[in-house]
């Protein structure tokens, strides 16, 4: 039997590399982790299985690698830009996320999981905001500063769960037949408030996808957008900035504007 092996991604500062490989009319992906810190996917397979979260299925695993199903090839389709505008898809993905939020709120308030608030809020992350966007200039600077500490005892005081914490339709897989979907990818896995991860998944989504989105995934404490107003902000500019990328991306250009434009009433949390 011949095989096949094509190189689909490598992230070197990450040190992940993603392989495809042929094996007549089957195919697997193959996954590499070359950096200690980013093996903790392997371990995220794991937990969400153990949870009963659908995922891609793990073939076999080493320390440093999974060998996986290719979801390109069998009953799956990855997803493609058109999904963010279809108000069918955005059902599907609220199944696997409202799965995700209430079968991983257990598991997150007892292990010690990456925590996107508690790294990206606070002194060192700001001023690294500050410095690479130009922000530490800004009228409201001092202002943020100040009210830093307020502002991640009130994130970090909301209700966690498991979150993705990296949505995109580049990693998201639709059922052929329509009844599912799942995403996939789990370096950044981890735990936080649901409306982040909601956040975060509705930011790319049409109009009418947004709306099948809220209303097929349900309730959750709407208290927590006001903190994430905030907070989220904080967290997306962190994220970018910790990216070390000479180009600014441009969807990080709408989440520096909502910064630029805060005022002191913006920056105000109720006790």
């Amino acid at each position: 039997m011949k095989f096949r092996i094509t190189r689909l991604q490598h992230k070197k500062r990450e040190g992940t590399s993603t392989w495809r490989i042929q094996a007549g009319k089957a195919s697997y992906i193959i996954k590499h982790f070359s950096k200690p810190e980013n093996r903790r996917e392997i371990e995220n397979y794991r937990i969400l299985q153990s949870l009963g979260i659908p995922t891609p299925r793990v073939i076999a695993q080493g320390k440093r690698t999974l060998l996986l199903e290719d979801l390109a090839n069998g009953p799956w389709r990855l997803g493609v830009k058109e999904d963010m505008d279809d108000p069918a898809v955005a059902v599907l993905v609220a199944a696997w996320y409202r799965q995700l939020h209430e079968n991983g709120r257990a598991y997150a308030q007892t292990h010690d999981l990456y925590d996107e608030t508690d790294f990206y809020i606070n002194p060192k992350n700001l001023a690294l905001i500050g410095r690479k966007t130009g922000a530490e200039s800004l009228p409201i600077w001092p202002v943020l500063t100040e009210r830093l500490p307020r502002i991640k005892q009130a994130a970090m005081a909301l209700p966690r769960t498991l979150t993705y914490n990296d949505f995109h339709y580049n990693n998201l897989a639709v059922a052929k037949d329509g009844s599912a979907a799942l995403v996939f990818d789990y370096d950044i896995l981890g735990k936080g408030y649901v409306y982040g991860d909601i956040r975060n998944i509705c930011y790319n989504m049409g109009e009418a996808a947004k709306e099948a989105f809220f209303a097929a995934y349900g309730e959750f404490d709407k208290t927590e957008i006001v903190i994430d107003d905030i907070a989220g902000v904080l967290v997306s500019l962190g994220y970018i900035c910790h990216l070390d990328k000479e180009k600014f991306p441009r969807w990080g250009e709408g989440v520096l504007g909502v910064l630029k434009g805060w005022t002191e009433k913006d920056l105000f949390l109720p006790l």
